[in-house]
Protein backbone atom coordinates (compact mmCIF):
# COMPACT_ATOMS: atom_id res chain seq x y z
CA UNK A 1 0.00 0.00 0.00
CA UNK A 2 2.86 2.43 0.48
CA UNK A 3 5.22 0.84 -1.50
CA UNK A 4 8.15 -0.93 -0.69
CA UNK A 5 12.42 -0.22 -0.45
CA UNK A 6 15.39 -2.47 -0.72
CA UNK A 7 18.78 -2.16 0.21
CA UNK A 8 21.70 -2.44 -2.18
CA UNK A 9 24.44 -2.49 -0.01
CA UNK A 10 28.35 -2.31 -1.76
CA UNK A 11 31.67 -2.63 0.04
CA UNK A 12 34.95 -3.54 -1.20
CA UNK A 13 33.75 -3.96 -4.89
CA UNK A 14 30.73 -6.84 -3.97
CA UNK A 15 27.51 -6.30 -3.20
CA UNK A 16 24.90 -7.65 -0.62
CA UNK A 17 22.73 -10.35 -1.89
CA UNK A 18 19.48 -12.66 -0.30
CA UNK A 19 19.09 -15.76 -1.43
CA UNK A 20 15.29 -15.68 -1.61
CA UNK A 21 13.18 -18.65 0.55
CA UNK A 22 11.47 -20.84 -2.36
CA UNK A 23 7.78 -19.64 -1.31
CA UNK A 24 8.53 -16.22 -1.44
CA UNK A 25 7.47 -14.24 -4.45
CA UNK A 26 10.05 -15.07 -7.05
CA UNK A 27 11.18 -17.40 -4.48
CA UNK A 28 14.97 -19.37 -4.99
CA UNK A 29 15.82 -16.06 -6.37
CA UNK A 30 18.79 -13.75 -5.56
CA UNK A 31 18.05 -9.88 -4.66
CA UNK A 32 18.73 -7.80 -1.91
CA UNK A 33 17.25 -7.47 1.50
CA UNK A 34 13.84 -5.23 1.63
CA UNK A 35 10.22 -5.53 1.46
CA UNK A 36 6.91 -3.45 2.29
CA UNK A 37 7.40 0.57 3.64
CA UNK A 38 4.97 1.18 6.69
CA UNK A 39 2.87 4.30 6.47
CA UNK A 40 5.33 6.51 8.20
CA UNK A 41 8.64 5.19 6.90
CA UNK A 42 10.81 6.77 4.40
CA UNK A 43 12.40 4.38 2.05
CA UNK A 44 15.30 4.82 3.90
CA UNK A 45 14.09 4.21 7.29
CA UNK A 46 12.13 1.35 5.50
CA UNK A 47 15.47 -0.21 3.52
CA UNK A 48 17.57 0.18 7.00
CA UNK A 49 15.21 -1.36 8.82
CA UNK A 50 13.91 -4.49 6.55
CA UNK A 51 18.04 -4.89 5.85
CA UNK A 52 18.32 -5.21 9.74
CA UNK A 53 15.39 -7.57 10.33
CA UNK A 54 16.51 -9.64 7.54
CA UNK A 55 20.21 -9.66 7.93
CA UNK A 56 20.99 -7.98 10.93
CA UNK A 57 22.52 -4.95 9.67
CA UNK A 58 22.71 -1.65 11.41
CA UNK A 59 21.67 1.59 9.93
CA UNK A 60 24.87 2.86 11.82
CA UNK A 61 27.24 0.65 9.76
CA UNK A 62 26.07 1.84 6.31
CA UNK A 63 26.13 5.41 4.76
CA UNK A 64 23.39 6.37 2.05
CA UNK A 65 24.56 7.33 -1.35
CA UNK A 66 21.80 7.18 -3.25
CA UNK A 67 17.56 6.56 -4.25
CA UNK A 68 16.24 4.63 -7.37
CA UNK A 69 12.35 5.02 -7.59
CA UNK A 70 10.87 2.40 -10.02
CA UNK A 71 7.28 3.66 -10.29
CA UNK A 72 4.82 0.83 -10.77
CA UNK A 73 1.83 3.79 -11.22
CA UNK A 74 -0.11 3.61 -7.56
CA UNK A 75 2.93 2.24 -5.74
CA UNK A 76 7.02 2.42 -5.81
CA UNK A 77 9.80 0.30 -5.49
CA UNK A 78 12.77 2.46 -3.82
CA UNK A 79 15.97 0.90 -4.14
CA UNK A 80 18.36 2.78 -0.90
CA UNK A 81 22.05 2.43 -2.44
CA UNK A 82 24.49 2.16 0.03
CA UNK A 83 27.93 2.09 0.90
CA UNK A 84 30.15 0.14 3.61
CA UNK A 85 33.56 0.67 5.00
CA UNK A 86 34.43 -3.43 4.42
CA UNK A 87 31.48 -6.72 3.75
CA UNK A 88 30.14 -7.07 7.39
CA UNK A 89 28.56 -9.68 9.06
CA UNK A 90 25.97 -10.80 8.45
CA UNK A 91 23.41 -13.81 8.26
CA UNK A 92 19.88 -14.90 7.54
CA UNK A 93 17.65 -14.03 10.52
CA UNK A 94 13.99 -14.74 9.43
CA UNK A 95 12.40 -17.46 7.43
CA UNK A 96 12.92 -14.66 4.03
CA UNK A 97 16.24 -15.68 3.65
CA UNK A 98 18.23 -19.33 2.41
CA UNK A 99 21.31 -17.45 2.35
CA UNK A 100 23.06 -13.81 2.17
CA UNK A 101 26.32 -13.38 0.33
CA UNK A 102 28.80 -10.43 -0.52
CA UNK A 103 28.68 -11.28 -4.47
CA UNK A 104 31.55 -9.67 -6.52
CA UNK A 105 29.89 -6.83 -8.80
CA UNK A 106 30.83 -8.21 -11.74
CA UNK A 107 29.13 -12.07 -10.70
CA UNK A 108 25.94 -10.44 -9.95
CA UNK A 109 24.13 -11.09 -13.16
CA UNK A 110 25.60 -14.91 -13.21
CA UNK A 111 23.15 -15.28 -10.30
CA UNK A 112 19.51 -16.07 -11.00
CA UNK A 113 18.03 -12.92 -9.79
CA UNK A 114 14.27 -11.84 -8.66
CA UNK A 115 12.57 -10.49 -12.21
CA UNK A 116 12.77 -6.89 -10.94
CA UNK A 117 15.95 -6.97 -9.51
CA UNK A 118 17.28 -8.37 -13.02
CA UNK A 119 15.72 -4.99 -14.79
CA UNK A 120 16.90 -2.80 -12.69
CA UNK A 121 20.08 -4.25 -12.59
CA UNK A 122 22.10 -3.10 -15.44
CA UNK A 123 21.08 0.65 -14.37
CA UNK A 124 22.86 0.24 -10.92
CA UNK A 125 25.72 -1.73 -12.33
CA UNK A 126 26.55 1.64 -14.90
CA UNK A 127 26.04 3.70 -11.52
CA UNK A 128 28.55 1.52 -9.35
CA UNK A 129 30.61 1.78 -12.21
CA UNK A 130 30.53 5.27 -12.89
CA UNK A 131 31.09 5.95 -9.00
Amino acid sequence: MYGAAGLLLVADGRVLLQHRAPWSHHGDTWGIPGGARARAETADQAALREAGEEAGLRAGDVRVLDRVVDDHGGWAYTTVVATADRPLDVQPLDGESLALEWVPVEAVSGRLLHPGFASSWPGHLEQLRAG
